[in-house]
């Protein structure tokens, strides 16, 4: 393994992580699929870039951030829930995204690519990986406080449509970490199915919290060792998503029956 491999499977193993506690407060606040729309955002700024010969994922983080600031935007302005206005702005942005990128870099815009980083684009993305885990544990009993009563968030002083935003911001960071690897569609599953495992495990936050991101990591490893050792044909992202849906479905014969309903 190079340096450069070394570097881009730390920082694969590191979006685990991030996906995985992301995805349990998603889960809690019931934003799954409209988050899993959300990352599709992506697509537009992968293809302006891929055509224009910029860096992808500049891009991407464009796409991303505009397409989040619009999507909180709408739901301030309009009162619609997140994922009627999510899915407004997806509709949109996928069909954008489908015109303008480059029909031979399509499938590495959808489904991402494994392939060697510098120290440098490492550092960056272990620096947004540290910025999520840093928001969420600073921003965790808010983030609790306004799933069980909102009400009394807001009387406490917690401003909801600014904890939304941020919340939004976060998640989109999570994907962009993710995107090289898995894609604008399959990025938001590691997102998705870890944080559906954790909660088969989970009786208090904390536990759901590092159920999900042990899922998580368990699944780009697996991913990893099968798509490099076993199926070097088959792309990174897809085989992490096949095993991370394979856990889950472990999850559903083995795991505790008293979660079989959360």
């Amino acid at each position: 393994m190079t340096a450069g491999e070394f570097y881009a499977l730390a920082l694969a193993l590191l979006f685990a992580v991030a996906a995985g506690l992301v995805g349990s407060f998603a889960l809690s606040k019931r934003m799954l699929l409209a988050s899993d729309v959300l990352s599709h955002l992506a697509l537009p700024g992968l293809g302006l870039a891929l055509l224009i010969h910029v860096n992808p994922l500049v891009g991407g983080a464009a796409s991303l951030l505009i397409g989040t600031l619009l999507v909180w935007h709408l739901e301030q302005r309009t009162g619609l829930a997140a994922d009627v206005t999510i899915g407004v702005v997806f509709a949109a942005g996928l069909a954008l995204g489908a015109l303008v990128t480059p029909r031979e870099d399509l499938l590495e815009a959808l489904f991402g690519k494994f392939q060697p980083l510098s120290l440098p684009s490492f550092l960056l993305g272990a620096a947004a990986v540290i910025a999520i885990a840093l928001f969420l544990f600073r921003f965790r009993d808010a983030l609790v406080l306004s799933l069980l009563s909102p009400e009394l968030a807001s009387s406490v002083g917690v401003s909801l449509s600014r904890l939304e935003l941020y919340f939004l911001l976060i998640f989109s960071l999570t994907i962009l970490v993710g995107l090289q690897f898995m894609g604008a569609l399959l990025a938001s599953a590691l997102v998705i199915l870890p944080a559906a495992i954790g909660r088969r495990f989970a009786n208090s936050l904390s536990h759901f919290l590092l159920a999900s991101s042990a899922a998580s990591v368990l699944a780009v490893l697996l991913g990893y060792f099968l798509g490099r050792r076993l199926f070097p044909s088959l792309g990174l992202g897809p085989m992490i998503v096949i095993v991370a849906a394979l856990i889950f479905v472990a999850s559903l014969a083995f795991g505790p029956k008293q979660h079989a309903g959360a």
